[in-house]
């Protein structure tokens, strides 16, 4: 039988998908004022952050994007319009096409990821804070009708109670 969820864990994962959201909402105006798409900017970032063996190809980035084959072309399509990225041929496989960053797409991207960082280093506090009670093995004991998380003899404080902490 499956263990029933406590409030605190509904609370916690509430509160981790509202930081994800805002933590992506900034990054498509970030990207925006950069000039990018938001997409655009995640498909310039798949390029950089891909792990040096694996191969560079659209389908790659598609998979890593959620996009279909031909909407990851088109973004690249547009990506190389604008001189950011280029398409090269395998050299094992002529058929295969392999993308990498040109240093123009390589400075706007370097500028974005720059801020990003810096308002994770900034505000990445409250996105773990947020995650942590669901990774924890919470053991939940009801005391006066509300659910308090337990892990480690420690319990998980309540969004009201963080709020009347000093900052971290």
């Amino acid at each position: 039988m499956a263990k029933k969820i406590s409030s605190t864990e509904f609370q916690a994962l509430a509160e981790l998908r509202y930081r994800i959201r805002l933590f992506l909402r900034e990054g498509d105006a970030a990207a925006r004022l950069a000039g990018l798409e938001p997409q655009q900017y995640l498909m310039l970032l798949a390029i950089r952050g891909l792990a040096p063996e694996t191969p560079p190809k659209i389908q790659i980035f598609a998979n890593r994007l959620a996009l279909k084959h031909h909407s990851a072309v088109e973004l690249v399509d547009r990506l190389e319009q604008r001189g950011y990225v280029k398409r090269t041929r395998s050299r094992e496989d002529r058929r295969e096409v392999l993308v990498s960053l040109l240093p123009r797409g390589e400075k706007l991207l370097e500028r974005v990821v720059q801020q990003r960082i810096g308002e994770l280093r900034a505000s990445g506090r409250e996105l773990v804070h947020a995650i942590e009670p669901l990774l924890r093995d919470v053991r939940t004991r009801n005391d006066g009708g509300r659910d308090k998380a337990v892990s480690s003899g420690q319990r998980v404080r309540s969004r009201s109670e963080k709020s009347n902490l000093p900052p971290r």
